[in-house]
């Protein structure tokens, strides 16, 4: 026990990499089924730990930013009980305490100005004895791994030469105090305390994941259900009753046209496919779109189906990047064939655009981000090698397959626009106010983002609060709800542009579907300001830096979702009309 044994770090995986997990060997001594009382953590018992008048400050900083410490063992997280009496009747209260699990412990703790460290750990550990013949010796499995941390004076702690030592009685122990002006002397200990349990070894994640809410994810759930039938159900009837009104009025041949003035969609089927500005860039977000949406996809679905457990660490992450690599095949070849359609010709500049805008929006983002953790000296930096794999990956996986994709994109057959273009672009008449970009953002924003926002919610606090977040079944309804309710509103909005005869609607649907990601931005802003207490600059940097990209790609995601109902819409109700 003298000599601290030597500090090895794990092999981990891309995505334990990427979420910052240094996972590294500590000095503990635990076997298996052994009582132990109380004993000496490193150095000799006689000689407590001194530490630094640097290292006293950085520690009473860390305990006052909340540092939290995790530990590891079989696999399995440390957590720490938190018992709280729920507002039940007062009688119940005696009998019932909600027990809820947090991640890890805490540093220490501060009263008033005065900082104080858990030097002391308890460790309780769960088994659980296998069913064997009784000729064979029993099989332990642990199932649980709790802490509960105390601190305690360095004069309680009767440390004796063996490195054991007696704790205290608990009522008259004084906390080990750090004084950050001086040089503090401390001990720590450790105690280990087993015991039977009947949980299985097969469900022993589960007090990590239960979520004390799922009656409000229901609730949201056929909440956002309700919403998206109502609006199927006006859409439906205003577009079909409409539209079957329109097109027979169009389509109605005797002598109508000198009674009634043509108005309406029909007025510009002869710009409606005209390509609009920029189509390169158009049709590369678009690929990008189409990619984060197979990812994004096949994540939630192999979660659903519990692939994807939260006790391989980091393979959520792992997955998710090597599926966006690989789903370049698919956001290339929509991206080409779109391209093709808007008169597009220069078919490798395309497939680069596509290949690189979004990622390297991206890359650069995380990149400089990255720059500002190195300069803290944070574990929590992408080490060099792993940003230069992930170039490598990026451009000897994801390029070559966007451009396989992009290249049989460009040489199918472009989608079939059902009428022709005239050769002179009509004039467009004045619009009305409701008609702009922005308030066609906020309208179109409100109904997809309420469909998801308790999902949100949740989401968040499993990025920001190092909460678990297991609900992928939810989440994979509350994703079709999504691409129901997005799809649904830009037809809609697609509509009402056409009807005003203003026949720019490619980049205007992409935007206003995708408006929902504004109101992301401002929940991110609001969850910020309400629910976090980061007040330092290069934390509130991070937390805004990766809302930023989260917002970037959930406004591909909607818009594309939007763009492509929008475009069949398009495409049916022009093909209905007889045009002379």
């Amino acid at each position: 026990m003298a000599a601290a044994a030597a500090m090895t770090y794990k092999a981990e995986n891309l995505g334990e990499v990427l979420r910052g997990d240094r996972i590294v060997n500590t000095p503990f001594q635990v076997s298996m089924n052994v009582e132990k009382k109380c004993e000496v953590l490193c150095n000799f018992p006689n000689k407590p730990v001194t530490l630094t008048v640097e290292q006293s400050k950085l520690i009473a900083e860390r305990i006052r930013e909340d540092y939290y410490v995790h530990l590891i063992a079989d696999n399995l997280p440390v957590a720490t009980r938190l018992e709280f009496y729920s507002n039940r009747e007062e009688e119940e209260k005696k009998k019932e305490k909600d027990v809820q699990f947090e991640h890890g412990y805490r540093l220490g703790f501060m009263d008033g100005n005065k900082f104080y460290l858990h030097n002391h750990l308890s460790f309780i550990l769960y088994y659980h004895r296998e069913d064997v013949e009784e000729s064979q010796e029993h099989t332990y499995r642990v199932v649980r791994f709790e802490v509960i941390p105390q601190s305690i004076k360095l004069e309680d702690l009767k440390a004796d030469e063996k490195s054991m030592c007696t704790l205290p009685e608990a009522t008259g122990s004084a906390p080990q105090e750090i004084d950050p002006t001086k040089e503090n002397q401390l001990l720590f200990t450790y105690s280990v305390h087993w015991e039977e349990s009947d949980i299985k070894w097969a469900s022993r994640w589960d007090t990590y994941l239960t979520m004390s809410d799922v009656q409000i994810h229901w609730f949201s759930i056929i909440n956002s259900v309700v919403v998206v039938f109502f609006l199927s159900g006006i859409l439906s009837m205003i577009i079909i009753r409409t539209l079957r009104k329109d097109i027979a009025n169009y389509n109605k041949e005797d002598d109508i046209e000198d009674t009634m003035e043509e108005s309406g969609w029909k007025l510009v089927h002869g710009d409606v496919f005209r390509p609009p500005q920029y189509p390169m860039i158009l049709s590369s977000l678009l690929g990008s779109g189409i990619q984060l949406f197979c990812m994004i996809l096949i994540v939630i679905f192999v979660a659903m189906l519990g692939m994807l457990s939260p006790s391989s660490r980091g393979a959520l992450m792992t997955t998710a990047c090597f599926l966006f690599m690989f789903m370049g095949v698919f956001g290339g070849f929509f991206a080409g064939r779109l391209y093709r359609t808007l008169k597009g010709h220069r078919w490798k500049k395309g497939a680069f655009c596509t290949a690189t805008l979004y990622p390297g929006v991206v890359f650069g983002i995380c990149f400089v981000l990255n720059c500002f953790i190195w300069g803290k000296h944070s574990s929590g930096a992408v080490p060099f090698p792993t940003m230069v794999a992930l170039l490598c990956m990026w451009f000897g996986i994801s390029l070559p397959l966007v451009y396989l994709g992009y290249y049989f994109g460009f040489r199918k057959q472009p989608y079939d626009n059902p009428v022709r273009t005239n050769q002179i672009p009509r004039q467009i008449p004045e619009q009305r106010w409701y008609m702009n970009k922005f308030v066609g953002i906020l309208m179109a924003g409100i109904l997809p983002f309420g469909a998801m926002f308790i999902e949100l919610f949740f989401i968040f606090s499993a990025i920001w609060e190092n909460q678990f977040y297991y609900l992928f079944g939810f989440l994979f309804l509350v994703f079709i709800i999504l691409v129901v309710s997005c799809s649904q509103i830009s037809i809609v909005m697609v509509y009402f542009q056409l009807c005003a005869e203003d026949y720019r609607w490619w980049w205007r649907t992409f935007l206003v579907s995708g408006g929902s990601a504004f109101y992301v931005l401002i929940y991110a802003v609001f969850y910020f300001v309400n629910k976090l207490d980061i007040v330092e600059f290069i934390p509130s940097l991070l937390y805004f830096g990766y809302t930023a990209l989260m917002v970037l790609s959930f406004w591909l995601l909607t818009g594309t979702i939007g763009f492509y109902a929008a475009y069949m819409f398009v495409r049916k109700i022009y093909a209905a009309v007889k045009i002379d």
